[in-house]
């Protein structure tokens, strides 16, 4: 991009940029100058608006973090509707059809980007962890709907419902699971739990 053309919105499209090198090449391939040429833009622009790599990707992780917490509320206002099975299957699958899985290996693959995140986040795995908390919530509200029973464990359904969903997702170059099949591990893990609520 020639010097002097201002870019709208830098970090949405280093963000964008990041996310599409992910996807497509994995994160052993995700440089500074792979997203910069992702994002049609010279190599300096990224590093006159993040301290040093790292500091890029932490602020990646962190924006996709964000986009878990509009999940998360879509999620809870669905409580009491539908089933909580297929609620829970269509968060699932919206969170691992995204960039969970690729952020995932991000993070778990890179020592300095872990520790910055440890700053601000000193426990579990960035954007798993978030979406167990946003599940747990989900099924919190449900149980105190009388839609699953009263003795279910949401701390413990939650991360395991996200554990089986990332296995499911884990295979960045294999092809997605189908929802039905997404489904059928929900209602596994949820079995004994869902119930008619009471009249």
């Amino acid at each position: 991009m020639p010097t002097g053309v201002a870019i709208r919105d830098v970090r949405g499209q280093l963000f964008d940029a990041a996310e599409r090198v992910l996807h497509r090449d994995g994160p052993s391939a995700l440089t500074s100058r792979a997203v910069t040429m992702e994002a049609g833009c010279a190599k300096g622009v990224l590093h006159r608006h993040f301290a040093d790599f790292d500091a890029f990707l932490a602020e990646l992780v962190l924006d996709r973090i964000a986009r878990i917490d509009d999940q998360a509320a879509a999620l809870r206002k669905a409580a009491g509707t539908g089933t909580v099975a297929d609620n829970l299957t269509r968060a699932l699958l919206g969170l691992f059809e995204s960039v969970a899985v690729a952020v995932v290996s991000l993070v778990t693959s890179r020592d300095g980007l872990r520790a910055r995140l440890r700053e601000a986040r000193p426990a579990g795995v960035p954007i798993l962890t978030d979406a167990a908390t946003a599940i747990a919530s989900y099924l919190t509200a449900e149980r105190e709907l009388g839609r699953i029973t009263a003795d279910a464990d949401v701390d413990t359904l939650a991360p395991t419902l996200i554990g089986a969903a990332h296995m499911l997702f884990a295979d960045r170059q294999g092809i997605p699971p189908e929802a039905g099949h997404v489904h059928k591990v929900v209602t596994a893990v949820m079995a004994g739990a869902e119930q008619e609520p009471p009249r």
